[in-house]
Parts: structure tokens; C-alpha cells; sequence
């Protein structure tokens, strides 16, 4: 550690948005194969209020006090002894272990990539797991092709909503779900049926889906089951979907957890160059605000991703 300091988000110990706690603390200093990025925006995701809450402990447990986020862009401000990708004044993006909700990160140049030319520091913090989890749910786990047909439960979130752009770039057919104040936005975003699961109930209006991605859990996780062809797949984000019922239903059912992947972030990056891909900014707030950014994140209703100002 220098003895320079920084401001960043600490949590000292499991519990609610309020052990969120703005605190000074030594800026780190890149060590081999690391940059230094001075934090424009982080991104706030599901995980990182969930981590929060104790819900992960069984899995990822923390070490207090620890500085939440995984999702960041920023300018690269140090590099380390081997960097050999990166440069010092590069504007980059990416997906880390944790630790983003700070003013400075060290981070393995691996885990970042150049930034989109054509989007912000918010909008390229708003990018790595909702894109990255995406493609590998969609791509490499899901292997859709084009002519499949693909339903995506909760279309209108940080994930859902490159979820589904990335599958009509493939040549999908793409169905949605979202709550009435979103159906204009996911249609927006090229999908060719959307679903109001308020007033709707999806297993009765969608048959003989190639592939469901299933960002909510749930309930939702045995209903998506019935729409599924046999020998097709469903592939959850939030929670291990029911073996046995998929089982009967002769679908391919898994749980994915998002792992950062260079190439596909400088995939994703071009792909919004050439206007491919937009980016979804949800709500923003500043870093003193992370206490609000994780209630909105914790309400489930957001549009896109919701993004922390840092510097």
C-alpha cells in the first residue's frame, strides 16, 4: 500500500444497504501483472447486495472489511512490472473480484479490456457481467443458433437486456418477459414477442423454446420447465434450477455463474463500436450514494444497469 489515500465503499459486516460506509483507506499500488485504474463508474449488480446481505457467505465468504463491486471503467493510472497490454492513460473497462465501489483499483490486466470508444464511463461500467454473463449463458453454455427461438426471463435488466440484443445479432427469435412498465423498452430492444408476466402467465402463451435464460429464479425456474422442447435447455443465473422436474421434461437444465473473459469483453466492445450493441444505463447515483443505488438494485425493477459516479 502507498501512503497516498482514497475514498472508497467499505462493509465491516454482513447486514442491510446501511453497512454500506463511505471511508478513507490507502490507495493500493499495482504490483506485477497489475494496473492501477483510477475509478470513474462502477457498476452495481445483483451480486454485490446480495454478497452484502450474507446470502453468498456460504459460497464467496468475505473478509471484513472489504469494498464491494465487480464492475468498473476507468483510466488506467499505474501498471506493474510485465504489463505488456495496457498502457498509462488508456481508458479500459472490465470485471473484477470485488473491490470497485473506490475512487482507485488494482486489478490483473486479464480481467480488463480497452473501452467501447463510443460509450461513457458509465455506460462501459454498465457493460462487463451483464454482457460477458450474457454471451457465455446464451453462446457458450446455450449454443443458440440463429432460427432458435429463445425466451429470456426478465428482459429489461442489466443482463436481460444485452441477453436480448446478443441473441437477435445471432439471428434468434427472441421472446421476453418483463412488468407493464417495461414492454415498450424490451420490444425496444428487438425482441419479437414481449410478455407481461403480471397479467400473463408465460407457460401459456410460449411452447417449444430452443433455449430459456432465467435472470430471476423463482417460481419462474418450474414454469420456464414447460415451455422448453425436449432436448432443450435452461440455463439460470440466480439459483440451481429443479433437476428432477427437468428431468421429466427432458431439458438440459444448469446454473451458470458469470467468470470474466477478455475476449468477449473486446468482443462486446466492438460490437457497440459498430453499433451492434446499445448500452442500458438504469438509474445513476454517486459513491456517496451507494446505500440508495443498492435499494434500487434491491427492488428488482430497474431498466439496464444501475451505475456508481466515482470520480
Amino acid at each position: 500500500m502507498s501512503a497516498l489515500t482514497m475514498q472508497a465503499i467499505r462493509v465491516h459486516r454482513y447486514g442491510g444497504p446501511e453497512q454500506l460506509k463511505l471511508e478513507q483507506q490507502p490507495r493500493p499500488a499495482a504490483r506485477e501483472g497489475e494496473v492501477l485504474v483510477r475509478v470513474h463508474a462502477a457498476g452495481v449488480n445483483p451480486i454485490d447486495w446480495k454478497t452484502r446481505q450474507g446470502f453468498m457467505k456460504d459460497f464467496f465468504p468475505m473478509t471484513f472489511p472489504y469494498i464491494p463491486g465487480i464492475d468498473v471503467a476507468g483510466e488506467v493510472e499505474g501498471v506493474g512490472f510485465g504489463v505488456t497490454t495496457l498502457k498509462i492513460g488508456q481508458a479500459v473497462f472490465g470485471r473484477c473480484t470485488t473491490g470497485t465501489y473506490a475512487e482507485y483499483i488494482t486489478a490483473s490486466e486479464e480481467l480488463l479490456a480497452p473501452k467501447p470508444s463510443t460509450a461513457s464511463f458509465a455506460e462501459a461500467a454498465a457493460i462487463p457481467t451483464g454482457a460477458t454473463t450474457a454471451w457465455q449463458a446464451l453462446f457458450d453454455e446455450g449454443n443458440l443458433q440463429a432460427g432458435q427461438r429463445v425466451l429470456i426471463v426478465g428482459a429489461a435488466g442489466g443482463l436481460g437486456a444485452f441477453a436480448v440484443q446478443l441473441a437477435k445479432w445471432k439471428g434468434a427469435q427472441v421472446i421476453g418477459t418483463t412488468s407493464t412498465a417495461n414492454l415498450e423498452f424490451v420490444r425496444s430492444l428487438g425482441a419479437d414477442q414481449v410478455i407481461d408476466y403480471t397479467t400473463t402467465q408465460v407457460e401459456s402463451v410460449v411452447q417449444d423454446v430452443d433455449l430459456v435464460l432465467d435472470g430471476v429464479g423463482g417460481a419462474s425456474l418450474f414454469s420456464s420447465l414447460t415451455t422448453i422442447r425436449r432436448g432443450g435447455t435452461l440455463i439460470s443465473l440466480a439459483e440451481q434450477p429443479p433437476q428432477e422436474q427437468a428431468r421429466a421434461c427432458g431439458v438440459r437444465a444448469m446454473m451458470i455463474a458469470a467468470r470474466t473473459d477478455r475476449s468477449i469483453l473486446q468482443t462486446v466492445a466492438q460490437l457497440i463500436d459498430e453499433g451492434q450493441l446499445n448500452v442500458i444505463v438504469g438509474k445513476a447515483f454517486s459513491l456517496s450514494e451507494a446505500q440508495q443505488a443498492h435499494e434500487c438494485s434491491q427492488s428488482g425493477h430497474g431498466r439496464g444497469r444501475i451505475v456508481l459516479h466515482v470520480n
